[in-house]
């Protein structure tokens, strides 16, 4: 290979020794982890496949071909660049924002993560020089690349150095393409590749950067024409309860465990006046990836597919949040689980958003999670329903549930005063003590599952029976099935939803859409979950109504 002359006069043990440095540093640049919430990655004691399978393949290059030219190792300094850049916006994303990156729509609020690494005090000659800052480091990094493969060049050129490069190498892909096979996890020493993420970002630019590319592969949306005039000005509460799927209705066990718990739902809203009807509709998510279930329900497109997802939201698609916003509701984004910034949320166009940092618990945190349901409920109510209806707009609500996420455990006692609940004093430390002494279990969690499931209903109906304003509107949509060590191999995707409400007109409509009375809606499901925000526009519409 074509080298510098002081590199290729080097002594064999320099040769050799500036070699395994110069590969050091690049799969220490292309391991790099990011456990967040900061923008700071860290190194760890990994190995890259990619960077492995590059020098198998330029040593098998130089036996085969004529040696790499400096226009070549600049090239792949160029490359090498852009993938420690791509491993980082990788790890970092998903450490910062709790997802996959989307380069379309991150691009569009670099001011906010630029603002987060600053403390949320960034200014903008601050960002100025924070860019020229980055334009520098890139250039460091791509003088680095270029000199880490200028010493590696060397010794992969050494015809003696070739059988031993390639036998390690071949070994390498050999244990990287046997994982999972019997079960094994050959991968556990390399660091998660970074091309499949690169082609994902190719593919969903090249679908969002072209309208009538993602037009056709997105589902339509419903009409949104119609008012809301048929729910005659009641508050909405649209409850996504946290992998409540039909395994608690299907499995005898789940059944009969959770009876007592729908039994006593049951009776505090018939005590109340109120009524529930309910269905089954099927997820487009199974035992994860909640956001997929909440996007189909908020747009009424189908989000089965990630990819979808992630095009929906760089689209101008209507939502049932600006819906309900263009009728004078208050929309409310009621996310207690949500601990890291949203910036894609502005898509549904809500008036608040309401994460972790700013409910205004005040209680002592329990679990994962932090926040109880029912505590976050009981600050829902006060900052948002509380107050007389006739002096305030209706509020469009909606309030993805956490105390049933896996692990499920602990799980909150239930609080009979639900003023407590909004102070510092929510929860005695026996009772948070106590919920911390329940067993965690992956092996068995359906205990777990089956407490936090019964929580949910506890909750729900000691607040719609003592707590709920006058003609609430509740929707209780489970977001998909719990994973499968409790739902079991091959169950289906289907989910329970649930309305409740004293307006009976209201109720028959729903029941007109294939809805049945009571809490223990048979299969089969209505349809896709997606279907069913066309039949809630529908029923809302008085004039479509009648």
């Amino acid at each position: 290979m074509k080298m510098n002359d002081t590199a290729d006069r080097a002594p064999p043990a320099a040769r050799w020794l500036a070699a395994v440095a110069a590969f050091v540093l690049l799969n220490a640049l292309l391991t790099l982890e990011n456990d967040g919430p900061f923008l700071w990655p860290h190194f760890v004691l990994r190995l890259s496949f990619e960077l492995c399978m590059v020098v198998l393949a330029l040593t098998l290059w130089a036996a085969w071909r004529r040696p790499l030219g400096a226009r070549a190792f600049a090239l792949l300094a160029a490359l090498t660049t852009i993938w420690v850049l791509s491993r980082y916006l990788d790890v970092t994303v998903s450490a910062v924002f709790g997802r996959p990156i989307n380069l379309y729509w991150d691009g569009r609020h670099v001011w906010e993560v630029l603002n987060l690494g600053a403390g949320g005090t960034a200014r903008w000659w601050q960002v100025g020089a924070g860019a020229i800052a980055i334009a520098a480091l890139l250039a460091l990094l791509y003088r680095v690349a270029l000199a880490c493969w200028l010493r590696l060049a060397p010794v992969l050129g050494r015809r003696a150095a070739r059988p031993a490069i390639t036998a390690v190498g071949v070994a390498l892909l050999a244990v990287f393409a046997l994982h999972g096979t019997g079960g094994r996890n050959t991968r556990w020493f390399f660091s998660m590749p970074v091309a499949p993420e690169i082609t994902r970002q190719v593919k969903l630019l090249a679908n969002q950067l072209s309208v009538e590319r993602t037009a056709a592969r997105l589902s339509p949306s419903p009409a949104f024409t119609g008012g809301v005039a048929g729910l005659r000005g009641a508050d909405v509460l649209l409850v996504f309860a946290e992998s409540y799927g039909v395994t608690t209705l299907d499995n005898p066990r789940q059944a009969a465990a959770l009876a007592p718990h729908r039994a006593r739902l049951a009776q505090a809203l018939a005590a109340s006046g109120l009524e529930v009807v309910s269905a089954r509709l099927r997820s487009p998510t199974f035992a994860g990836a909640s956001w997929l279930a909440h996007a189909a329900v908020l747009t009424g497109v189908d989000t089965h597919d990630p990819l979808d997802h992630d095009l929906l939201l760089a689209t101008q698609r209507p939502t049932l949040v600006q819906h309900f916003r263009n009728h004078g509701y208050r929309t409310v984004s009621w996310m207690p689980g949500l601990h890291k910034p949203w910036p894609e949320g502005r898509f549904y166009g809500f008036d608040r958003y309401a994460d972790l940092q700013s409910i205004g618990y005040a209680g002592p945190p329990l679990g994962y999670w932090r926040v109880p349901d029912q505590a976050s409920m009981a600050l829902l109510h006060a900052q948002e329903l509380a107050a007389p209806r006739a002096g305030r707009a209706p509020r469009f609500i909606v309030f993805p549930t956490v105390t049933s996420h896996a692990p499920f455990r602990p799980v909150a006692p239930y609080v009979s005063d639900w003023e407590r609940l909004t102070g510092p004093d929510a929860y005695s430390a026996a009772q948070i003590a106590q919920a911390l002494d329940e067993p965690v279990s992956w092996q068995d969690p359906a205990p777990g599952y089956l407490q936090a499931i019964g929580y949910t209903h506890q909750w729900l109906g000691g607040y719609l029976s003592q707590r709920a304003p006058v003609g609430l509107l509740t929707i209780v949509i489970g977001d998909h099935q719990p994973l499968a060590s409790v739902s079991g191999a091959g169950a289906s995707w289907d989910v329970p939803v649930h309305v409740i409400s004293a307006d009976r007109a209201l109720l028959d409509r729903f029941t007109a859409a294939g809805f049945q009375p009571g809490l223990l809606p048979p299969p089969p499901a209505l349809g896709d979950m997606h279907a069913f925000t066309a039949t809630l526009l529908r029923i809302a519409d008085a004039a479509a109504a009648q």
